[in-house]
């Protein structure tokens, strides 16, 4: 597949296969890229092969990077075809074991609010925001959806606003508001028969759906090669040849970042940054039958990486670490350099 084919013209069981098959020739790569099939083969209408392809990841013996998530999404899937109860009693093991990440509390809280479990669903959404947001006034982007998860559900059950209300609102940034978006009489618009308001209830739906799950499905993003300075010193000195493509770290830096502002500034969208380092690259090239010296190669291998899920998405938050590998907050360091 071709890494700008939007993800509405996926074909999603062969996207899953590819997948499979993937990870079966990356095993360091399995959780990432079982994560992504299983979400195909939910959006293809297969949800029992999903859970099997949960329960691989939690059956193989091999340390998670976050087990918690694969069961968030486990129960979720479970819930979509009948199997409430095994359901129901995943998601209470989540919230007992309290994850620091994020995305589990979202994809729980989430499934419980789609099943009219409203009450429920506020309880877990405080849960996460008591324990991960909590004296927080800039509260991680990641936390953001338990923020306005938990804004949307309380204004369904008609509570008053409180601080943690206020603070989804600080950083909500869409231009229609928490509180029209979030309207329980919205759903009367939905009957209209005007097509203005039709339209304008379909906007407001594009801005609420989550965004994990289509981050999921979507197809790898075109990656530009990033070498650590460790990395691209050992590369060069086994292969100097490749001077001529990298003349300093400096100026393979400066020319990621600006490749990628060209790339956005195009209309590219899905643009990401994938890490090499040398014995993966040599197996890669001794897989293709040529040389590592061969600068063509590089694309390929950068292209190879994404497909395993090893992308890092661009540009970061102005406030994260840049993705240069620097302690300095992007807005300071790369991303507020010129190109």
């Amino acid at each position: 597949m071709r890494p700008d084919t939007p993800a509405e013209n996926v074909d999603h069981t062969a996207e899953a296969a590819r997948l499979e098959r993937t990870a079966e020739l990356y095993p360091e790569d399995a959780e990432s890229l079982l994560l992504r099939a299983a979400a195909h083969r939910e959006l293809s209408g297969d949800r029992p092969a999903a859970t099997a392809l949960y329960d691989r990841l939690l059956a193989s013996g091999t340390p998670l990077d976050n087990p918690h998530l694969v069961r968030a999404l486990k129960a979720s899937n479970l819930w979509e075809y009948g199997h409430e109860a095994e359901a129901r009693a995943i998601i209470d093991g989540l919230r007992a074991a309290s994850p620091r990440d994020p995305a589990p509390w979202v994809i729980v809280a989430e499934s419980l609010e789609s099943h009219d479990e409203l009450e429920q669903a506020h309880e877990t959404f405080t849960e996460a925001v008591r324990l991960l947001v909590t004296d927080n006034p800039k509260p991680p982007k990641p936390t953001h959806p338990l923020l306005f998860g938990r804004h949307r559900v309380r204004r369904m059950l008609g509570a008053a606003h409180d601080e943690w209300d206020a603070l989804a609102d600080s950083v909500h940034t869409l231009p229609i508001t928490l509180d029209e978006l979030h309207d329980p009489n919205r759903v009367w618009s939905l009957g209209s028969e005007n097509p203005a308001e039709l339209e304008a209830e379909l906007i407001r739906l594009r801005a609420e759906l989550g965004a994990y799950r289509e981050a999921l499905s979507r197809p790898f993003p075109v990656a530009m090669l990033h070498w650590p300075a460790s990395e691209l010193t050992e590369l060069l000195t086994a292969y100097p040849a490749l001077l001529e493509e990298y003349p300093s770290h400096e100026e393979h830096l400066a020319r990621i970042e600006s490749a990628l502002r060209e790339l956005a500034a195009s209309g590219t969208g899905n643009l990401g940054i994938v890490t090499g380092t040398v014995p993966s690259y040599e197996a890669f090239a001794a897989a293709e039958g040529t040389s590592p010296a061969d600068a063509t190669l590089l694309p390929q291998y950068a292209t190879t990486l994404a497909a395993r899920g090893r992308a890092v998405a661009w540009p970061p938050d102005p406030g994260a670490p840049c993705w240069c590998g620097s302690t300095t907050p992007y807005e300071t360091c790369h991303g507020g350099t010129a190109p």
